[in-house]
């Protein structure tokens, strides 16, 4: 039986430290279209919405394709709301409308480098592995186990100090969140209410297709970044 599946991007307004972000142009389009694109390019979902609660950001969100039967209410457009409390909201919205979806795909507005192949690889996975959701994940580029930090006086210290004579190639790889996707089955979030579940895969991602954009030098890189990787 196919499964039933929908992509949620939230997306609300009022960014504090890049004003705008959601509709800011990237290298010539809004970024929020680059998400809704690959999702409809996917061609897997029975639904592609998006969750906001700023009628600018409606507008350009509709004009790229997207769905957005309603507004995200007022208890979900602060600080605090998780993404899980915004995927949750939309699914009981849904559902009082009859719509009910076995999978859903979390994807963040600001992530021009996700595309339809990482997609279709996360549904796969989650599909035809025992997993109950799917998190890409790129590792980080220098071995986490000898990181430093500054104390009182700029005073630099090794934060886990026995491994200072452990070689970086002896040391095992770690990760972290990719920032771009979460594929996760509805009932194991109407159950946890997260993302990170206990029984989660992880999608490795080169370097290349990553790039977290939480500041203006973050966004100049993303665009170089992008535009590189196009040829």
């Amino acid at each position: 039986m196919p499964h039933k599946c929908i992509a949620v991007i939230p997306a609300r307004g009022g960014s504090k430290r890049i004003p705008g972000k959601n509709i800011k142009p990237f290298n010539g389009r809004p970024i929020i279209e680059y998400s809704i694109a690959s999702a409809r390019d996917a061609a897997c979902f029975d639904e592609v919405m998006v969750s906001t609660d700023d009628p600018a950001i409606s507008a350009v969100a509709a004009a790229a394709g997207a769905s957005l039967p309603f507004l995200r209410s007022a208890a979900n457009s602060d600080d605090f709301a998780t993404l899980a409390d915004v995927c949750l909201e939309v699914l009981a919205d849904y559902s009082a409308r009859g719509q009910n979806f076995d999978l859903l795909c979390c994807i963040l507005p600001t992530a021009p480098f996700v595309t339809s192949t990482r997609l279709l690889q996360g549904l796969e996975l989650l599909k035809t592995a025992d997993y109950e959701a799917v998190v890409p994940v790129a590792a980080f580029a220098y071995p986490i186990q000898r990181a430093l930090q500054i104390g009182d006086n700029d005073r630099l210290s090794m934060v886990w100090p026995e491994n200072y004579n452990a070689r970086s190639q002896d040391l095992p790889h770690r990760y972290h969140d990719a920032g771009q996707f979460y594929w996760i089955k509805t009932e194991t979030l109407l159950s946890q209410k997260r993302f990170f579940v206990d029984n989660a895969r992880a999608l490795v991602l080169p370097p290349n297709e990553v790039q977290d954009i939480d500041t203006a030098d973050d966004w100049q890189l993303a665009e170089l970044k992008y535009r590189l990787s196009q040829g």
